[in-house]
């Protein structure tokens, strides 16, 4: 799909403005989570940048959207805006199947933004299952480039081995490891920052937990991969690691793990994209034409919109 001289994608309802804004927000901490059934949420991002002058040639890949169906999570509606003239945007989906925004603005005097509005729902389920194939897939059992273990990872997961934990368990016990090693810290590392650097470092912020837990998972033969979205309550984007096991019938089964806040992720963790790590996943990149750089601010906000409770 292919829009030229568009300033916005919008689908499903077309009336999304004005629904949007009449959409209650919940105070998602008087929530009873044990017996919820489904929920909703609407997701609103922004992101702004600003220039010294003007720039030529702007290529802006936007990994903001999330699937229309993943597992138990569905895509009701979204709407993307833009504040640019002579927009041509580009609607594909990755090898891993990401919905990818690709949109290109032959000029920009200082300033750009970028504004979603996304709704989700999700239904609590059992099992997240997948195609068995994804338990032999080389991406997420093999290094990437952010995950390249060194000595003290392959000791640590040696270590980890050697405790007799396997499958489900032993991811759980990842989980925990990470948890405990790390200490949460912001401005000490960088979205280029390795796993082996943030051991090494024993600080971080989500995105360097899940490349840590990443690596010890592939290291102990778990397939594993990164997962880039949203948590409720939390003001900014999230990292977390879905660990793949086998399950009946040949298939995979999914298990979502957050090793910063060292848990399972539930019904308040909305997925938008996976890979083997960030750069999989970056939910904003791109290139433009001018002598000088531009800078990034953004903000993200998550509300609770709807849920359902159990009949138990």
């Amino acid at each position: 799909m292919r829009e030229d001289n568009n300033q916005s994608m919008t689908q499903g309802l077309p009336d999304l403005n004005t629904r949007i804004a009449s959409l209650p927000l919940l105070n998602h901490h008087e929530v009873d989570w044990t017996r919820v059934q489904r929920t909703a949420y609407l997701i609103h991002q922004h992101l702004h940048y600003d220039y010294p002058g003007p720039i030529a040639d702007l290529h802006q890949r936007l990994m903001v959207i999330p699937p229309e169906m993943y597992g138990d999570q569905r895509l009701v509606t979204y709407r993307l805006e833009v504040t640019a003239k002579n927009l041509e945007t580009e609607s594909t989906h990755d090898e891993f199947g990401n919905c990818v925004l690709n949109l290109y603005v032959p000029q920009v005097e200082k300033t750009i933004d970028f504004e979603a509005w996304i709704v989700v729902e999700r239904h609590a389920q059992e099992k997240f299952l997948i195609a068995g194939n994804a338990l032999t897939d080389v991406r997420y059992l093999e290094p990437s480039r952010l995950t390249e273990p060194d000595e003290a990872l392959r000791k640590a997961a040696e270590t980890l081995q050697t405790e007799g934990w396997q499958g489900l368990a032993l991811a759980e016990r990842i989980n925990e490891w990470v948890y405990q090693t790390l200490q949460y810290r912001h401005d000490v590392t960088t979205i280029r920052t390795t796993a082996a650097q943030a051991l090494a470092l024993k600080q971080g912020v989500c995105q360097d937990y899940a490349h840590v837990m990443l690596a010890l998972c592939r290291l102990c033969g778990l397939p594993a991969r990164y997962v880039s979205g949203h948590l409720l309550g939390e003001g900014g984007t999230h990292a977390w690691v879905e660990v793949l096991l086998p399950a009946e019938g040949g298939r995979a089964q999914v298990v979502a793990f957050d090793p910063t806040h060292g848990c399972r992720a539930t019904l308040s963790y909305l997925t938008i994209a996976v890979g083997r790590d960030y750069y999989d996943v970056a939910p904003t990149s791109g290139s433009f034409r001018a002598p000088y750089p531009g800078e990034l601010s953004a903000q993200k906000s998550v509300g609770l919109t709807a849920l359902e409770y159990t009949n138990s």
